[in-house]
């Protein structure tokens, strides 16, 4: 009873007090007039969000755009560490309540709320008083276009916020207001007022110029010209976003912007970044003043167990496969995953060691560091490669507790990127001949990308060969042919860069491709034994079940998903 009437009694004398006593100024904080003073503040704060993932919430998209694919495997110690990208690799149990998922669309929501945020302010300034106003809000435009299609190629049907919804109203904005091809054109719009707003170049590395949002606008009209219905089948290819495709690309082309001499440069921390051929990217740093800089956080687990942690997204046995190469020069389409790689005996398109470490090659282009079995941490389960795109020599890490990352930048868009897209227009507008040069240049690089893949002896670490296709020499160039090889040559170049499952969803392809790959792989990685990829559900992600209580049901569930 003491201590009732002693809390009674503070009680009253805190209510005594007067209301100025209360009133200090919070630490920390800005206040609404200081905002509103400095909208680069703002603009500021939504390009931080490009480099404020976390290893379970990657930006890179790796579990989801790689592990789904069949280029990689989860990795890790075992099925159960980060058993959600288990159940997204094999396609089981991918519930709705799982948390990374709800983690996922949380933070790209947070992303969008910080470019709305800093729109609401610039639309509010005149030129007057910020004279950059009318760039600012195109590169803010930008960012939300990004964001947004990641959550579209994850989710395909989200409930779209911009800066003119009152937060009140976040709840009430259903994620079917606005059909497939209307959600594809709310993005694309952002990205034409950034290609009409954006000047060509920039001075300040980091910020997107015309020349990226024209080549981010012909991704998204590539997309979305693979009409899908609401089971998710492709019915139709639209031919004339397939043209603006086009003629989006042959802007890009046109620009100062080239294909790296040498495949590797694009994956060099350090003075190849931000190169000839990195058309937008995230920046990553050190040493910059803050408490730890800013590292690529999200991308720390793939880092080799024998680097420090934690050895996930390990590249799969059918890619490193894929990278073998006949007498011709050209891949084994049909006939690539028959037997394993042998890097001793197979020649193999050089692409290969400049994505996959495998045992007794060198690491990073490091010739004094070689990758070792006891790298890994699980091989009984998961294999003895790893990845290395997005990883560094061993002395370019900084270590965060038990993770390892490190500063070498993201490339969102590169020339390689356009060249293929605008061959796979080519080629599904019938116009496959016009398609084949395009293929061979990015061929050509890699054929003349060797210069780095020596071991400390000066031998190659692999038999090297690969051709151009040269029709009435090593293949006939038909349409049929053409897409194959498209298909084939996006996967050997942008392998381990989180693309490949949503190109396999947007050729309508991912059902078929997947069965037949877990069909043989389940016979060398045991635990793929139950996988399985369900056609009409597993296309898209469940949305999240946290996100469809926030809406009192509101959001409608993707088909084939219960809750």
């Amino acid at each position: 009873m003491k201590k009732i009437f002693l809390i009674i009694a503070v009680s009253a004398v805190l209510l005594s007090c007067k209301k100025s006593w209360l009133d200090v100024s919070p630490k920390g904080t800005l206040s609404e007039a200081q905002v509103a003073e400095n909208p680069d503040g703002l603009v500021n704060a939504a390009y931080a969000y490009l480099g404020n993932d976390h290893y379970t919430t990657p930006w890179s998209l790796w579990p989801y755009g790689n592990v789904r694919s069949g280029d990689a495997y989860k990795g890790g110690r075992d099925e159960a560490d980060i058993q959600e990208f288990h159940f997204g690799e094999i396609f089981i149990n991918q519930r709705s309540d799982l948390g990374t998922l709800d983690g996922m669309w949380f933070q790209f929501y947070v992303a969008i709320s910080r470019v709305n945020s800093a729109l609401a302010n610039l639309n509010a300034k005149t030129d007057t008083e910020f004279p950059a106003k009318k760039q600012r809000i195109a590169e803010m435009r930008f960012l939300r276009a990004h964001w947004y299609f990641n959550l579209k190629i994850m989710w395909k049907y989200v409930p779209y916020i911009d800066e003119n919804v009152n937060s009140n109203d976040y709840g009430n904005i259903s994620n079917r207001e606005l059909t497939n091809d209307q959600l594809w054109e709310k993005i694309a719009t952002d990205l034409q007022f950034a290609v009409d707003n954006l000047p060509a170049s920039q001075t300040q590395i980091g910020r997107p110029s015309k020349i990226a949002a024209q080549a981010y606008l012909a991704k998204t009209k590539l997309y979305q010209a693979y009409e899908q219905d609401e089971q998710h089948n492709v019915t139709k290819i639209n031919a004339d976003k397939l043209n603006q495709v086009v003629t989006l690309c042959d802007a890009v082309i046109a620009s100062s912007y080239s294909l790296e001499p040498d495949f590797a440069n694009n994956f060099i921390n350090g003075s190849y970044e931000n190169g000839r051929e990195s058309i937008f990217a995230v920046q990553f740093s050190k040493d910059d003043g803050t408490m730890f800089g800013r590292l690529n956080y999200g991308d720390v687990l793939s880092a080799p167990q024998g680097i420090g942690c934690c050895d996930f997204q390990k590249p799969s046995q059918n890619l490193a496969n894929a990278y073998k190469t006949g007498v011709d020069g050209l891949p084994m389409f049909s006939t690539f995953n028959n037997a394993d790689l042998d890097a001793n005996v197979n020649t193999v398109d050089p692409r290969l060691d400049h994505t996959v470490a495998m045992p007794g090659h060198i690491w990073k282009y490091d010739p004094n560091t070689v990758y070792q079995v006891s790298w890994n941490r699980s091989p009984d389960v998961y294999g003895t490669f790893a990845s290395q795109k997005e990883n560094v020599k061993r002395s370019e890490y900084t270590q965060l507790g038990p993770f390892y990352a490190n500063t070498k930048n993201k490339i969102l868009l590169r020339l390689a990127d356009v060249l293929l897209w605008k061959a796979e227009a080519l080629i599904e507008l019938g116009r496959h001949n016009d398609a084949l040069s395009l293929i061979n240049q990015v061929r050509t690089r890699a054929k003349n990308s060797t210069s780095l893949l020596k071991l400390s002896n000066g031998n190659f670490e692999s038999n090297y060969k690969i051709e151009t296709y040269q029709p009435g020499v090593n293949c006939t160039w038909t349409q049929d042919f053409a897409r194959q090889a498209l298909r084939w040559e996006r996967r050997l170049e942008f392998a381990m860069e989180g693309n490949r499952f949503f190109d396999l969803v947007r050729w309508g392809v991912a059902d078929t491709y997947l069965n037949n790959y877990f069909s043989v792989e389940k016979t060398k990685r045991t635990y793929l034994k139950d996988a399985k990829f369900t056609k009409n559900r597993d296309e898209y992600l469940p949305i999240p079940y946290q996100q469809i209580q926030f809406s009192h049901n509101l959001y409608k569930q993707n088909p084939g998903y219960t809750q």
